[in-house]
């Protein structure tokens, strides 16, 4: 119904629009001579992909042929998106080859245009149809250049910006963990989210979850600076009995203690012998390279402060996500679209975000999005100030651990009780 409400929010979001439309403007000023060079090679390729013809007002209407260095609009850029303009321009640049590749008439949408369009989709979830109508681009023709982008995203950055570590990496993450927490040999910590999607056709209650809407999990770890080192989207939402983590060939090693990890070594300044391990919360299982927090409110000392390191370090999985959601607001989405498609909108904000992190952005990454210390008060990060989407993942595990779980979070809990965190 057009309510006056629904009709103030669809003003609201068609002026975001309009807004990063103008934003685009400029970035394509700058691009007059990379856009030659892209028809020069385009016209001899014999790729089969191709792309709808644009409406009779072409996307080209809103990008005019002049040039602007990123500075002149990088503050502009960040309000529409979570990238300035020089960001932009590093990421375009890993990517331009590849959606050069694509086969293009003179009226085709060149892969700046691509870019801007897609990061406008990722930051604010809009429906394909309200994008269409922006940018006087057919409906088929967005939905396909912005599927082709995240393609593009997914086979140009996830090598460098999502493989595993390795076990010289795992050693320089557990360092930070316990530098910034007290948690020593912690090499991530670890969580599930939901995502939430419209009912997928034929599906049944496969993805129904137990929050009665639909769903697919995501599984993530992340090290100390909030990057995210594995990810696993994919799961239909009606799982809840560790069949989430269960399902990657990284949940299934975890679980049966056969993951590639450094060597045990000695807690510092003891004698005793660690594994590594990751952290989650009660509803992981306990594990000797998986550790949790003892149960129960009413703890003693040396359990309570074990806790609290342990909390200390898994929050970070919690900030993590908290960036990513806030930064990528189709997140905060029910996203229309299918189960495989959905997980390439994951996926690229993932990447996008690794890929941010790791350039040190200062624009992308601000300590009042996470939580942090002041003065010895403990601030919450910004991001949870809308903190209803990305629900946790109750994934159900059986209370069953090895007596040797058991024992390895006593020794845990002794170090850490004698130490100062």
């Amino acid at each position: 119904m057009n309510s006056p409400e629904n009709i103030v929010n669809l003003v609201t979001t068609i002026a975001k629009i309009a807004n990063i439309v103008n934003t685009a403007n400029e970035l394509y000023k700058k691009l007059q001579q990379s856009n030659r060079e892209l028809n020069k090679e385009l016209h001899g390729s014999n790729d089969s992909r191709s792309v709808s013809p644009v409406n009779s007002n072409q996307a080209e209407a809103f990008f005019e042929p002049d040039v602007k260095q990123p500075k002149e609009y990088d503050e502009h850029f960040f309000k529409a998106t979570p990238l300035n303009g020089t960001s932009f321009s590093l990421l375009l640049s890993r990517l331009r080859k590849r959606m050069m590749r694509w086969p293009r008439n003179r009226k085709a949408v060149a892969p700046e245009q691509r870019l801007a369009i897609t990061l406008m989709f990722l930051t604010e979830g809009c429906h394909f149809r309200v994008i269409s109508q922006a940018y006087n681009l057919g409906l088929t023709t967005i939905r396909k250049l912005i599927y082709e982008t995240l393609d593009a995203i997914w086979e140009e950055l996830h090598y460098d910006y999502l493989s595993p570590p390795n076990v010289s990496e795992l050693k320089d993450i557990a360092e930070k963990f316990y530098v910034k927490t007290g948690m020593p040999n912690c090499m991530g910590a670890i969580n599930a989210k939901h995502i939430h999607i419209t009912r997928p056709k034929d599906s049944g209650s496969v993805y129904y979850n137990f929050r009665k809407s639909f769903s697919i999990a995501v599984v993530a770890i992340c090290d100390a600076d909030y990057v995210f080192r594995h990810v696993d989207v994919g799961a239909e939402g009606s799982r809840s009995d560790g069949g989430i983590l269960a399902r990657s060939a990284f949940g299934r090693k975890l679980l049966d203690g056969t993951l590639e990890v450094p060597q045990d070594t000695n807690l510092p300044g003891t004698s005793t012998s660690f594994p590594y391990y990751y952290v989650g919360d009660n509803t992981y299982p306990l594990k000797p390279n998986l550790m949790r927090p003892f149960p129960g409110r009413k703890l003693s000392e040396d359990k309570d402060k074990y806790n609290r390191a342990l909390n200390k370090a898994r929050e970070h999985i919690e900030n993590a996500f908290g960036i990513l959601a806030t930064r990528w607001r189709v997140l905060q989405t029910t996203i229309h679209a299918s189960p495989e498609n959905t997980e390439k909108i994951v996926l690229a904000t993932i990447l996008i975000h690794n890929f941010l992190m790791l350039q040190n952005d200062t624009d992308y990454f601000t300590l009042e999005l996470v939580d942090h210390t002041v003065d010895n008060e403990e601030i919450d990060g910004r991001w949870r100030e809308n903190a209803n989407f990305l629900k946790t993942f109750q994934l159900g595990f059986s209370n069953r651990s090895s007596t040797q779980s058991f024992e390895l979070r006593e020794k845990l809990k002794e170090f850490i009780s004698s130490n100062t965190v």
